[in-house]
This record gives C-alpha cells, sequence and structure tokens, in this order.
C-alpha cells in the first residue's frame, strides 16, 4: 500500500482536489438552486408552492446516475439532434457540476424550507407591523434566525455531496474513484489501492464532520 502510494499519491491527491473542486460547484450553485426554491415552498403562493413541489419530488425520485447519464449524454442531443440548435457540449466537469447542483439543490431546498418554517411566525408578523416589505423582512429578519439553525445540515449536505462525486465516475470525471479505477488497471492491487482511496476520503469526510460539530457548538454558544 505504502509503495503504491508513494508512486501514485501525486495522482491521486490531484484527483482528490478534482473531487473537492466538484463538490465546491456542486453545493455553491446548490445553494442559489435550494434557496430560489425553498423560498418559494413557503410562499403564500399556490403556484410557487406547487414548481416548488414538482422540482423536489422529481429530482430526488430519479437516481443519480440517471440524471448525470441525462445530463451529459441526453441534453446535447437534445439540442444539437432534435431542437437543432447550434452545436453544444458539455465537458464532464459542466455536466457533473449541474447534476450535482440539481440534485443537491432539491436536498438544500428542503434544508431551507425547514429553516424558514423554524423561525417563528411572529417574527415575520412584527417585522411586517414594523412596515417592512416581505422580501425585505426575509432578508433581514428571518433568514439571519433561520441560517443559525441550517449550517450544520448544509455542512452535512456538503459530506453526502462530496461522497456523490464517486457517482460521476460514469461520464469521465477524473475524481478519485475514477482514477483510482485507472491505478488499479495498471498495478492489478485492487485492494490496496481501494484501501488508500477509503482512507483519503474517510480523513476529508471526518474533517468535515469536526468542522460541522466546532461550528455547531459555536452557533449554539453565540445563541444564548
Amino acid at each position: 500500500m505504502i509503495q503504491i502510494f508513494q508512486k501514485y499519491g501525486p495522482l491521486l491527491m490531484t484527483a482528490m482536489g478534482q473531487t473537492l473542486l466538484l463538490a465546491l460547484y456542486g453545493l455553491f450553485f446548490a445553494c442559489i438552486i435550494g434557496l430560489i426554491v425553498g423560498i418559494m415552498s413557503v410562499l403564500n403562493n399556490k403556484v410557487c408552492r406547487g414548481i416548488a413541489l414538482v422540482f423536489v419530488n422529481l429530482i430526488r425520485g430519479v437516481p443519480m446516475i440517471v440524471l448525470a447519464y441525462f445530463i451529459f449524454f441526453g441534453v446535447p442531443f437534445l439540442f444539437n439532434t432534435i431542437l437543432k440548435i447550434g452545436s453544444v457540449t458539455l465537458t464532464a466537469l459542466q455536466a457533473g457540476s449541474i447534476c450535482l447542483a440539481l440534485n443537491c439543490g432539491a436536498y438544500m431546498a428542503e434544508i431551507i424550507r425547514a429553516g424558514i418554517q423554524s423561525v417563528d411566525i411572529g417574527q415575520m408578523e412584527a417585522a411586517r407591523s414594523l412596515g417592512l416589505p416581505y422580501w425585505r423582512a426575509m432578508q433581514r429578519v428571518v433568514l439571519p434566525q433561520a441560517i443559525r439553525t441550517m449550517i450544520p445540515s448544509i455542512i452535512n449536505q456538503f459530506i453526502i455531496t462530496l461522497k456523490d462525486t464517486s457517482i460521476l465516475s460514469v461520464i469521465g470525471f477524473p475524481e478519485l474513484v475514477n482514477t483510482a479505477k485507472n491505478v488499479v488497471a495498471a498495478t492489478f492491487l485492487s485492494f490496496q489501492t481501494w484501501g488508500i482511496v477509503a482512507i483519503m476520503y474517510l480523513i476529508v469526510i471526518l474533517l468535515l464532520q469536526w468542522a460541522a460539530k466546532v461550528l455547531e457548538r459555536r452557533l449554539k454558544y453565540e445563541s444564548r
């Protein structure tokens, strides 16, 4: 195992960096999607709530590997062959980021919806009674309180997203699992290679879990 890491360690570390980059891209856009859909799901508007409900159920109901194939292969086929709109191609990074953003965004929407609903409705009513418009009250009063309860869940979702990047090896993105497959093909040492990969994932995820617990304790302390 040590010999494999000495020879292929830089390659695996680069792949871990690509994995983290993909997860960060996915989470960044997932937060934007989740915020929009999460707010839509708590509006006093049946159309907005219906759109949010359909989006969440649709994305959560489709396996991520199917979503990855659809975005990477299906979307370019739709634009190039069916709609005949130019020549659309997606790189593995672009398709992977879109796939993670949509998948994670559906779960983020539920986190944000629950966070907003955890804030006492009297906070919004008090802000509105002071003359604040709905969106300003949401921005200045409700969301700052909701974020305190959402941050630990968001970090946990990032951990899940990080592990989900392994699924995107099916579209050829050079993340850790895909790179490990190439190492195994070159060395025929599957046990040692996958052991190194498991340890690398474990170290990163344990660090993220530790950061989540520290942040959660700090938020609880500041809220007292």
